[in-house]
């Protein structure tokens, strides 16, 4: 007797058969009617990037789990980890000497902890570390990010090398993640806690992302204006979101892998 289909089944069999074009297509459209549940749900838009931080610090804290308690480190990314802890020193510099706030306060938090994390994976769980599978070349982002930041960066009366390194953070942090999933892609299967912990870092940067997206429509383009002039507004908008896609597929398969009751998630090839 064939089992009966779920509607999840249903519906993400469908999504799975459509071309690439399509898929993108209703991405958007997922995310823009996201993004039109949340302006009428929330009232107040700053709570969705406090939300935000709250989701991040859930997924560290399942990260720090799978460290303490299972001892192993197998399927993290150090490469990851490293550029995190590189932009949170930066921003974590940039705040001091530019706007001292209750964000510079969790940065530290959040930079302790990947500290800890890069020290747990060298040296402690270092038999368990795949470094044949994280092989992402960490230059082929940092270069960019260095490039890019001092072509395009923000234009306030702070000293221009502050500047600079500002908007190196920021398009350094949305493609951070990018070497996580590379192992991920390598290995094909990624065990819960990970799966998790990635799966968090993919809702937190949905949630800042449609912060400030409502913040600009609830402002209608002022706060890009009080950002700066040029093209540095828009590129502080396009790395939030570039942060969102480059993880929306990696969560499609999470929430699939869930809704089927899958303990390991399985990625077909080339879905990173």
């Amino acid at each position: 007797m064939r089992a009966q289909r779920t509607p999840i089944h249903v519906v993400s069999s469908w999504v799975r058969r459509q071309p690439p074009k399509v898929k993108a297509f209703l991405a958007v459209v997922s995310g823009m009617a996201a993004l039109v549940l949340l302006r009428f749900v929330v009232h107040d838009h700053d709570n969705l990037f406090v939300a935000a931080e709250a989701v991040h610090s859930i997924g560290i804290s399942v990260l720090i789990y799978k460290l303490m308690k299972e001892r192993t480190c197998a399927g993290l990314s150090l490469k990851s980890q490293e550029l995190t802890a590189i932009f949170l020193a930066v921003r974590l510099y940039c705040s001091f000497v530019m706007e001292y706030d209750i964000h510079t306060l969790l940065d530290l938090a959040t930079f302790g902890t990947t500290l800890w994390v890069i020290y747990m994976i060298r040296f402690k769980l270092k038999s368990s570390y795949m470094e044949d599978k994280d092989n992402f070349a960490i230059y082929y982002v940092v270069v960019p990010c260095a490039v890019l930041a001092l072509l395009i960066h923000p234009s306030t009366s702070h000293h221009l090398l502050n500047r600079i390194f500002w908007a190196f953070c920021v398009y350094l942090e949305a493609v951070s993640v990018l070497p996580q999933l590379r192992v991920m892609q390598n290995t094909k299967i990624v065990e819960p806690f990970t799966a998790h912990y990635v799966f968090a870092l993919g809702v937190a940067r949905f949630l800042s992302c449609a912060h400030w997206v409502l913040q600009v429509l609830d402002s209608r383009g002022h706060l890009l204006v009080a950002l700066g002039y040029g093209l540095w507004p828009s590129m502080v908008l396009i790395s939030e979101i570039v942060q969102t896609f480059i993880l929306a597929d990696f969560c499609y398969y999470y929430v699939k892998s869930v809704f089927g009751g899958q303990l390991v998630l399985r990625l077909p090839s080339g879905v990173v």
